[in-house]
């Protein structure tokens, strides 16, 4: 399995240094340095046993996190399940069937409950889980400013609105990511997630049959497992980077310069030139790549947090207390 090249020591502390420039105020790395000091080791080393028993499960806790964040900002909400009474964000259209990972945030907790009660937030777990994920896949690391604290509250309205959609265009993208407070760069740099993963056929169907900008062999690859006609083969799975589908790198954005990108949010970004020089530049810098998914990882992470004496520390991530 290809990998990414483990970042350098100056690389590490210029991520330390950006991810402290752009933490909240109310965050902080040192969060659980008192109160839960085996914490972030026990994080790690769950995500690292996952990762290695499935490579795949390192984009989805990276996907998990991204549509928490996106959705009333950092606060686990996504991880609550329905029930009688409650309807969460798991049964919106952007996670039905295809959001993945609960389980093994599940397993995290219950090891983090283990060694401190009732003191490291869902939320957190989730951030930390994602950096720890990119790692194990052999992408940067980054300093997770932590204290965000879980929410009682779900909304699937608000997933169904707020999470960008695969058939999304520049100006949607754009628009998108800047209500979040989220730079150009930064979604540039946070697409390159899809340097890991899979994605399921009903996601990439119209591109593959309607759009012309794809390369011909890399559409024909595709299309045994992805049939026209809508309903038959929907959540068959595609790796949104061919090349290293398990190894955190840059050739996410090579494929976008050569018309392999798998989805239709991810090929505009070639096709604009408001973003196709970052797309290039990426593309063949991957330090940089590097260093920008990293600062702009923490700025997602910075969204809306719940701090203070605001929400609760969950026992159960899938449950209010």
């Amino acid at each position: 399995m290809a990998m990414a090249m483990a970042p350098s020591l100056s690389v590490l502390l210029l991520l330390c240094l950006a991810a402290a420039a752009s933490a909240s105020p109310q965050l902080s790395p040192q969060f659980y340095a008192k109160s839960c000091p085996r914490a972030l080791a026990t994080i790690k080393s769950a995500v690292t046993a996952a990762v290695r028993s499935e490579p795949r499960m390192g984009a989805s806790l990276l996907r998990l996190h991204f549509h928490d964040c996106f959705v009333q900002g950092c606060d686990a909400s996504v991880l609550l399940s329905d029930t009688a009474t409650f309807t969460g964000e798991q049964g919106a259209a952007p996670n039905a069937r295809s959001i993945r990972g609960m389980n093994v945030i599940d397993n995290i907790k219950a090891q983090v409950e283990a060694v401190c009660r009732q003191t490291v937030s869902c939320a957190d777990i989730l951030a930390v889980a994602a950096r720890d994920s990119v790692v194990a896949l052999g992408g940067p690391s980054w300093t997770v400013p932590l204290g965000r604290r879980d929410s009682t509250t779900a909304s699937l309205s608000l997933a169904n609105s707020d999470l960008p959609a695969p058939s999304f265009d520049l100006a949607n993208l754009t628009a998108n990511f800047a209500a979040k407070g989220l730079s150009v760069t930064d979604m540039v740099a946070l697409s390159g997630g899809h340097t890991i993963g899979q994605s399921q056929c009903r996601f990439f169907r119209s591109r593959l049959y309607n759009e012309t900008n794809i390369d011909a062999a890399f559409a024909a690859s595709l299309k045994a497992n992805c049939p026209r006609s809508t309903g038959s083969g929907n959540s068959s799975l595609a790796p949104l980077d061919t090349n290293t589908p398990n190894g955190f790198d840059n050739a996410y954005y090579s494929n976008l310069m050569s018309q392999k990108g798998l989805l239709h949010s991810d090929q505009v970004l070639i096709n604009d030139g408001r973003t196709a020089g970052l797309v290039r530049t990426y593309s063949s810098a991957s330090a940089q790549f590097n260093r920008d998914f990293a600062v702009a990882m923490v700025r997602m992470g910075n969204i809306s947090p719940l701090t203070g004496a605001q929400g609760q520390i969950r026992l159960s991530c899938s449950r209010v207390n």
